[in-house]
């Protein structure tokens, strides 16, 4: 009856009706081993590889450990057991790991900054990769975030990310958090135990009254919200460019486009931790901060210019004249009073020279005997093929100087990409004329093809044809009963 009851089988009611203590578990824990370890031969040494190196994943050590004289008798289904005894040895033996403390980020308090690397993603520029960063900022109370691209982590970028990130938000919060990069920071011992803040980012902070932070040296955790979010937003925009189907992009404005959509797609989630954020924090001032800085230069009789460190070439025409400079992060623009007379691309990097073929290279033609000891000579081969070309020129014996600065000319006129495809097409010829007549000629003749190709009438399309091509035509329709 009391089987019955309980709903259990009547042996099993036995059992506890004949216990002294019916709350008593029958069934007693045991420690002794019930078969034969199949790891025996082999744990003792993995336990000493793992406490030498605690990072081993269990799978990788199961393998090395087969390879081995006493591991030649594990068997594959034995990589299961091996994992569960890697892993209860972590959490009895394992070494200690880094605790991280949950931090509560008042409301408006703090803007975090960083930089973050964006090769991976493999973004291009009309078939080109575009090598760029991303300046990227957080709120750490609602996780709001914008980002702006960026050459370099410099000042300017600082500027200009700044300006567009603050002027999404339309307020300033209270302190800005960096971390002890030189844009923020200089040192002041060798050892780099004590630096200080550069006098243009406290200009900067100044600017919006923004109390300026650091992070320790080597404590990126102390960012964690900024350096988190670094790969939560990659992820979303592969994510995204999953979707697109491409990561090719028509222009670089094109692609900013595309990241103010994504960015602003994951802030319309944080509305309303937002809105605490916004209450708290004053109103961004009337006087924008200029994302730019401006120095004087003058042009040499080299028609060049040298701004930080650099030397840029600029059109002959400017050659004496005594011009403003304004320096944005990826571009330089020239000034004489309030008129445009030039726009440079600004190089990545700290010395060397940018000169631009267009610049210089009718002179060069006309002197060509100044081209073996010209000061920045090897920036007159574009690739690897112009070298190639020249050294090909070299060895003919003859002119090398004068025919390779009349290919360049023709270079500067069409386009180096147009010219280096040529010039490679002509290498894999045997016998052919490495000349700037024969490049100008192949130029004109697939100029032509070209046009020719855009002009033809298209051509009129037959269903019917297509029908017979696919073995579908009207008859055996009809009797298939389709």
């Amino acid at each position: 009856m009391s089987a019955m009851k309980s709903g259990i089988s009547r042996n099993t009611a036995r059992k506890y009706l004949r216990q002294k203590d019916v709350m008593e578990q029958e069934k007693k824990p045991h420690n002794w081993k019930t078969r034969e370890d199949p790891l025996e031969k082999i744990w003792a040494q993995a336990e000493e590889m793992l406490e030498k190196a605690g990072e081993l994943e269990s799978k990788v050590l199961f393998e090395f450990l087969r390879q081995t004289e006493a591991g030649k008798e594990l068997k594959e289904g034995m990589l299961r057991t091996f994992q569960r005894r890697v892993r209860k040895w972590r959490l009895t033996h394992g070494p200690e790991k880094e605790v991280f403390f949950t931090q509560e980020h008042a409301p408006g308090e703090t803007l975090a900054v960083d930089w973050t690397e964006m090769k991976k993603l493999g973004i291009t520029i009309d078939g080109k990769p575009l090598e760029h960063k991303l300046f990227h900022v957080v709120l750490p109370h609602s996780n709001w975030e914008w980002a702006v691209r960026a050459q370099s982590e410099s000042i300017l970028s600082l500027r200009g990310g700044l300006k567009a990130s603050l002027g999404r938000l339309g307020r300033v919060p209270r302190k800005l958090l960096v971390d002890q990069s030189s844009t923020a920071t200089h040192q002041l011992s060798r050892d780099g135990s004590r630096r200080e803040f550069n006098k243009e980012f406290l200009m900067v902070c100044a600017h919006y009254g923004l109390e300026p932070r650091v992070i320790n040296v080597a404590r990126p955790q102390e960012n964690g919200d900024c350096e988190s979010s670094h790969g939560h937003l990659k992820r979303r925009i592969a994510q995204h460019l999953m979707l697109r189907g491409s990561r090719d992009f028509a222009s670089e404005a094109d692609y900013d486009q595309y990241l103010v959509g994504i960015l602003e797609a994951a802030n319309g989630l944080r509305t309303k931790a937002l809105g605490r954020e916004l209450s708290v924090m004053k109103e961004l001032g009337i006087r924008e901060l200029v994302d730019y800085r401006e120095v004087m230069v003058r042009v040499g009789s080299n028609s060049t210019i040298r701004v930080s460190n650099r030397v840029y070439s600029v059109p002959s025409r400017l050659i004496g004249a005594k011009l403003l400079a304004r320096i944005y992060e990826s571009r330089i623009v020239l000034l004489e009073g309030a008129t445009e007379v030039a726009e440079l691309t600004v190089a990545i990097g700290g010395r060397g020279a940018v000169i631009d073929l267009r610049h210089i290279i009718t002179h060069l033609v006309r002197k060509p005997g100044a081209f073996a000891s010209y000061r920045w000579r090897e920036e007159l081969f574009p690739s690897l093929v112009y070298r190639r070309v020249f050294e090909h020129l070299e060895k003919e014996g003859k002119d090398a100087d004068k025919e390779y600065l009349k290919i360049l000319e023709v270079a500067a006129m069409e386009g180096i990409t147009e010219v280096e495809t040529v010039l490679e097409e002509l290498r894999g010829v045997p016998q052919a004329v490495l000349r700037a007549e024969e490049i100008r000629a192949m130029l004109e003749t697939r100029r032509g093809e070209q046009l020719e190709w855009r002009q033809q009438i298209p051509w009129e399309v037959s269903l019917e044809d297509y029908d017979v091509l696919l073995g579908c035509d009207e008859e055996k329709e009809g009797s298939n009963g389709f």
